[in-house]
């Protein structure tokens, strides 16, 4: 894993927006529906295209999109057994608690539309095939676009829970090291195939107000410390630096008001076996948090990859915004050890998102020149 050695490296959290054609193959498969080799056309087409954009753009570290995936959990019930059926979504306390705004954005269409299945059986490896179709179709269209390091994201034990309750298995903590042995294979393919691996795991911080929003903080806390456990075990055979993770706190349009703060849950996140954090910065209820930095010790080999971007707005950030958003946390932190990133996915889910897909690369490119601003402040 590469650190910003000379200037401030650019990459993101991990999703971009699918084409129509695309969520259209995406939506049949999770119905069940028999397609054909042009559906597999279909994406491998849009990697070639998504890796070559991004380089067109001048992002450093690059992914596939996650074209593949109709969202960045529930796709795991291809590849894993025990999942079916269906789960109603859980909104979290802080839409709970502004119901007309719940209702707001569901009218709107501006909630995601897919099947969430449980865990009804043994979770064990179903199928490695899809991913080594992402690896191919990856690796394929980064050799063309000569890109240099590239990432591929895969579902935290943790997140998969969170959105895929539990029937099978006699409590959590067995549920958890199930999910943890089953993704380990594909952690382990990833990152035995060149890529660096990134951990998506928005329950380390939005569960708190959707999973246990009934718990106490300390309870909380201490059940963050079972998830990063679970994960660890499950990099086990994997060097941390050719991992990084996402911890955020839902990609979504609301008041966030029960966000456990940073301050809060930093010294657990930094005990994973990982060699990058990727954290929310942009948003207007966590930019302030690179100010935690002067107060927590974290690894001196630990990279940041900070949100300068917001993925929830339609607002595309000044360069000088970005530059100053890096510079925050370079100040603090190191500039080596500072990447430039998102504060999520633009397109979390296929056909949802809340910024239109133009302007989630205007966007990124204006990362790219805030990066170069930073660059030369800081060199």
């Amino acid at each position: 894993m590469k650190y910003s050695q000379d200037r401030i490296l650019t990459t993101h959290v991990g999703s971009l927006p699918r084409s129509a054609e695309v969520t259209e193959v995406l939506f049949a498969r999770d119905k069940g529906e028999t397609l054909g080799p042009e559906a597999d056309k279909t994406i491998t087409d849009a990697v070639a295209w998504v890796v070559r954009k991004q380089k067109e753009i001048g992002i450093d570290v690059i992914n596939d999109g996650e074209m593949n995936k109709i969202s960045y959990a529930t796709y795991i019930k291809d590849r894993l057994t025990g999942f079916a059926g269906d789960t109603p979504r859980e909104p979290g306390q802080d839409l709970l608690d502004f119901p007309s705004l719940l209702k707001k954005l569901a009218d709107s269409g501006k909630t995601a539309k897919y099947q969430r299945p449980r865990c009804q059986g043994e979770i064990k490896v179903k199928d490695m095939q899809p991913l080594k179709t992402d690896i191919a179709n990856l690796m394929t269209a980064a050799d063309k676009a000569d890109v240099d390091e590239v990432f591929m994201n895969a579902a935290s034990p943790g997140v998969i829970a969170l959105f895929q309750p539990n029937d099978y298995y006699p409590d959590y903590d067995a549920y958890l090291e199930a999910l943890a042995e089953g993704m380990r294979a594909e952690y382990e393919g990833i990152v035995n195939a060149g890529i660096i691996l990134q951990i998506d795991a928005p329950d380390f911080g939005m569960g708190r107000h959707t999973m246990y929003k009934d718990k106490s903080a300390e309870e909380y806390l201490k059940l963050v410390e079972k998830h990063v456990e679970v994960t660890n075990h499950a990099l086990r055979n994997i060097p941390k630096d050719r991992v990084r993770l996402h911890m955020c706190w839902g990609n979504y349009e609301g008041p966030h008001h029960h966000d456990v703060p940073l301050r809060d849950l930093l010294p657990i996140a930094a005990r994973l076996n990982v060699g990058a954090l990727l954290i929310e910065g942009a948003n207007p209820r966590h930019s302030h948090e690179w100010k935690v930095f002067q107060e927590v010790k974290i690894p001196d080999d630990l990279i940041i990859i900070p949100g300068v971007l917001s993925t929830t707005s339609n607002y595309v950030e000044h360069p000088e915004v970005v530059a100053d958003r890096i510079c925050n946390y370079a100040n603090v932190i190191g500039r080596e050890r500072v990447i430039a990133g998102t504060d999520c996915g633009f397109g979390t889910f296929a056909g949802f998102g809340p910024v239109e897909p133009d302007i989630s690369y205007m966007k990124l490119a204006s990362m790219v020149e805030g990066a170069k601003i930073a660059s030369d402040r800081l060199w």
